[in-house]
């Protein structure tokens, strides 16, 4: 398989990285790969689903949001809104180099990213959500205690996964300003599901919060026995051998 570097402009200009994964053989779809909070375009949900996916023909696009990873811009200065916005130039990215995505992937986060930027990419025929919650306020708990300090200061660092964050007021404000009931109903593409019933970080009640508020067509499937962050190699193969036989009548 052809693993390139890609670099592309953000909706403010400032410059994002992520990785092309194409088939070795015949493209038959493209699709953009979202990241989880905090996270980015290497890690493992993210890089071992897009190389199956590959594997079965399909592009994928996956890349660092604004401020993490290798992209350019403060991640202090960002938002569920710029992060939405990030993706939207991905798929544009995409759209003009390889082929306009028919599919939008996103693990947690991510998920809720994808749900939100579907309407803006007209070409999305099919949208999955990994670990997704169906509420952008779910973030809120990760931040613990260190809220309080955010709400007070303005901004502050946060430590999430044993790494250092800057986390603006701004930010809380965004996610708790989002209607993800009103993308998710008026979602009209194609839904899968995925969510393991043991992810201690997004609950399984979020999978059937998003499942009832979609119209069909909609799947759901079980990730039975993978934790949030799929760093189990078959979890991940799972993940995109299912999502490919699924979305393969949505892809062109």
């Amino acid at each position: 398989m052809d693993n390139r570097k890609a670099v592309f402009a953000g909706v403010d200009g400032q410059p994002l990285a992520g990785r092309l994964e194409l088939p070795p053989g015949e493209v038959k779809a493209t699709a953009v790969f979202a990241h989880c909070f905090t996270c980015g375009k290497d890690s493992v949900a993210a890089s071992r689903t897009a190389r199956s996916l590959a594997a079965r023909g399909v592009a994928v696009l996956r890349f660092d949001f604004t401020g993490l990873g290798q992209s350019g811009g403060d991640f202090a200065n960002t938002t569920f809104t710029s992060n939405v916005d990030d993706l939207v130039c991905a798929a544009d990215h995409l759209r003009d180099t390889v082929g306009a995505p028919s599919v939008l992937i996103g693990h947690s986060l991510g998920g809720a990213a994808v749900l939100a930027a579907a309407h803006r990419i007209p070409s999305v025929k099919a949208v999955v959500t990994i670990a997704a919650p169906a509420d952008t306020k779910h973030v809120e708990h990760l931040l613990g205690s260190s809220k309080e300090q955010i709400e007070a200061l303005g901004v502050a660092e946060v430590r999430l996964a044993g790494r250092p964050f800057r986390i603006s007021n701004d930010f809380l404000l965004d996610i708790n300003q989002q209607n993800q009931t009103a993308c998710i109903s008026g979602l009209n593409r194609a839904l899968l599901v995925m969510h393991s019933p043991q992810d201690d970080t997004v609950g399984i009640d979020n999978a059937r919060i998003i499942f009832d508020l979609a119209r069909h067509p909609k799947s759901f499937v079980s990730l039975d026995g993978a934790d949030h962050l799929l760093t189990n190699r078959a979890d991940a193969d799972y993940v995109a051998e299912v999502l490919t036989a699924w979305a393969s009548r949505y892809l062109a």
